[in-house]
């Protein structure tokens, strides 16, 4: 497999270059504060080398769904503070990401100097790659990076069509994002074992056939084990689960399972409660015994115990998906027991961003894993061996 160049490859002088990087500090906001910088530390690494390396630097991002319109309430100014905050330094804030204004004082970028643009999104034409904004979003700049993982699934002009208008190389994060991910895909230590929750079989379909593909064991959890056992025609009580569609998958991935010689593990015991609430009545019982008006809300200690042993045996652990709703604190132990035998294995231990992410970084354990993925939707599409327009653009070696 061939590798993306970064911008620590050799044959690019940053010294003197105006460089425009594309970051995804697309984070959670709360009356203009950032309640989770996760994002915006992720970039700093980048942002820090290609400074350091006398380059100008301006950074781009998209921000929530302002609908192509110019939304106040999704300004990148709390960001730029953000990461005024975390480099040390003021972060000038553009009033745009395109025009005359703009260009000009992208123009003018001196070595060391670092600007913020606008959101992305502000304009209809981002999400629509138009290549005349890609143009414009182009002008002024020496060189292009992409350090936005978690929209390199997305074929937009700041992620696919500036890539092709300038001399361009992946950031650090998107490159480690791209090995890492990469080496599940190819040459993973095994027993290679996977961990999934959420709520959904059919949002997972693909991903779990390619890991069925590539796994010696998959450890299901969340509300579509209710799926899985409903499709076994067990009862399942008020527990979330899916009709027929998602019950007809969820027996042909069991059925795949079986010609892959692929163990499709589910609970054995579940924790269930009378109500979906923080004071609900619980009890622990066999998968096969939940009693009419109650709901499954996490995986049981029996079960939780059989996934640790899976989880201490394997060479190589991807997560994506909580065993339940754990920011509900009573409902949170069979999460809690994934992210803890992983962050006491020795394998290699991947964790697939989105609420896998959101989880460890509540625990505390975030720095515990190989790696933490900083994209949800374009680390399961990755994993599911489809191309991401805003890596495939970029060169390879």
């Amino acid at each position: 497999m061939s590798s993306l160049l970064g911008i620590d490859d050799p044959g690019v002088d940053w010294s003197g270059a105006r460089v425009l990087v594309r970051a995804d500090l697309n984070v959670p906001l709360d009356g203009g504060r950032v309640t989770d910088d996760a994002r915006i530390r992720a970039s700093v690494p980048t942002l820090r080398y290609l400074l350091e390396a006398g380059a100008g630097v301006a950074v781009c991002s998209h921000l929530g769904r302002p609908k192509g319109e110019r939304d106040p309430a999704l300004s990148l100014a709390p960001a730029a503070a953000r990461l005024g905050e975390l480099m040390g330094r003021r972060v000038e804030l553009l009033p745009d990401c395109v025009g005359d204004e703009v260009r000009d004082r992208v123009s003018s970028l001196g070595a060391g100097e670092l600007v913020m643009l606008e959101n992305l999104r502000f304009h209809p034409e981002e999400e629509k790659n138009d290549p005349a904004f890609a143009e414009r979003l182009a002008q002024g700049y020496t060189h292009y990076v992409n350090d936005a993982f978690g929209a390199a699934h997305r074929a937009h002009a700041s992620t696919e069509g500036v890539a092709r208008r300038l001399p361009a190389r992946a950031g650090l994060l998107l490159k480690r994002e791209v090995e890492v991910l990469g080496g599940l895909l190819g040459s993973p230590s095994h027993p290679f074992v996977a961990v999934l929750g959420g709520s959904k079989v059919t949002d997972k379909l693909p991903l779990i056939r390619s890991l069925l593909e590539r796994c010696d064991r998959v450890l299901i959890g969340g509300a579509m084990c209710f799926t899985f056992l409903v499709a076994q025609g067990e009862p399942v009580g008020t527990s979330l689960h899916e009709g027929p569609d998602g019950q007809a998958m969820a027996r042909e991935l069991m059925e795949l399972a079986v010609r892959l010689n692929c163990a499709l593990q589910l609970p054995v015991d579940v924790l269930i409660a009378d109500r979906f609430d923080a004071e609900a009545d619980l009890q622990v019982v066999p998968t096969d015994d939940i009693p009419d008006g109650w709901m499954g809300v996490d995986i049981g200690p029996r079960t939780a115990a059989a996934y640790r042993e899976a989880i201490g045996a394997a060479g190589t652990v991807f997560w994506n998906g909580p065993m339940g709703p754990f920011e509900i604190p009573p409902f949170a132990d069979g999460t809690v027991a994934v992210a803890d035998a992983m962050a006491g294995s020795d394998a290699t231990t991947v964790v697939g961003g989105g609420d896998s992410g959101a989880a460890v970084a509540r625990f505390g354990m975030a720095d515990r894993y190989t790696h933490v993925s900083t994209g949800g939707g374009a680390a399961l599409e990755m994993l599911e061996g489809r191309t991401l327009p805003g890596v495939a653009a970029l060169p390879t070696a």
